[in-house]
């Protein structure tokens, strides 16, 4: 008798996750602010920047300028609770930092030439490529900034996914 207890309890277990999984998936998600929300995004990824502070936010900060030098007309995104993502005719850079290096990420990086060998992580995948930057790394800024301008020729002349929004929130 104990056993078809235990059963019993079970299934009412089992149906009363059922019904919160489907209570939960029921409820409405936030809307994504449009992309054109520039300055929302810019400030998210300032705040980002003055958050992670050291060592990390340097590099995001100096990513950050070396994109804009490139791409005066780069649009930035927050994208993906978090991620500062760089477009221009479509999505081309984004940038996180992680607890022992900030990682540059290209989203067609596959398809472009790296001479310099920049590119340390991804390298087996077909479409995307990044650059990982630990603490005492150098980086050939000149040969990133040549990669940068190649993902963006690349999003001009190729069908690129252009950007669905961004979360400000």
């Amino acid at each position: 008798m104990k056993k078809k207890v235990a059963k019993k309890s079970t299934k009412v277990a089992k149906k009363d996750t059922g019904k919160r999984v489907a209570a939960k998936a029921a409820k409405p998600r936030k809307s994504a602010a449009k992309s054109s929300d520039a300055t929302g995004a810019s400030k998210r990824i300032d705040e980002l920047i003055a958050f992670v502070g050291g060592w990390r936010g340097e590099w995001l900060a100096e990513i950050r300028r070396l994109i804009h030098e490139v791409d005066p007309d780069v649009i930035e995104d927050w994208k993906w609770m978090g991620t500062p993502v760089w477009s221009h005719d479509g999505m081309y850079a984004l940038a996180n930092a992680h607890r022992d290096k900030v990682k540059l990420t290209f989203h067609h990086g596959a398809q472009l030439s790296d001479p310099k060998k920049l590119f340390n992580n991804g390298l087996t995948g077909n479409k995307w490529r990044a650059i990982d930057i630990y603490e005492t790394d150098k980086i050939d800024k000149t040969a990133l900034k040549a990669l940068l301008r190649e993902a963006i020729a690349y999003n001009r002349t190729h069908k690129v996914p252009k950007s669905k929004g961004s979360r400000t929130e």
